[in-house]
């Protein structure tokens, strides 16, 4: 005699049908792995602009125009941007999914992230590309020293 314990978040009926791609265990996938690539990514970039060099004093502008002039450095920032703003956003939507209680505020919240996330990702992606180390009119103090060098 077998019984059967019901999910205790699952209050919503949903199709117990077994074809088509498992959307949630690929999201659980996605959110182990991004994880562990999250937390070299961010300690390699915290040792590199922390550690190295002269630390947290030599943060400033010339020094992250130095940074993203250099091609390694804009997609290790693009990916590390892309991973956290996804891997962000699948949580959020996790949370939504066990604490939303009506269906239209579930898709609201969901839509809301979905927005918010490809916004930042688009725009942050638009920074890293299309910054500009030496923008005309540029106060002379800020740029001068890494402007000259180029």
């Amino acid at each position: 005699m077998t019984s059967t314990i019901e999910a205790p978040r699952s209050p919503y009926t949903r199709s117990t049908k077994k074809s088509g791609v498992n959307w949630e265990k690929w999201g659980w996938i996605y959110m182990r792995v991004s994880g562990v690539v999250l937390v070299v990514l961010i300690f390699g970039h915290l040792f590199v602009n922390l550690m190295i060099g002269e630390g947290v004093s030599a943060l400033n502008f010339a020094f992250v125009a130095g940074k993203l002039t250099n091609p390694f450095w804009m997609v290790w920032d693009v990916i590390m941007l892309w991973l956290a703003l996804i891997h962000g956003g699948n949580g959020m939507r996790t949370l939504v999914n066990d604490y939303a209680t009506s269906r239209i505020s579930r898709g609201i919240l969901k839509v809301a992230i979905l927005v918010s996330v490809v916004a930042l990702i688009t725009l942050g992606t638009l920074v890293v590309f299309t910054f500009d180390p030496c923008p005309a009119g540029a106060p002379a103090d800020l740029v001068a020293s890494f402007c000259k060098s180029l």
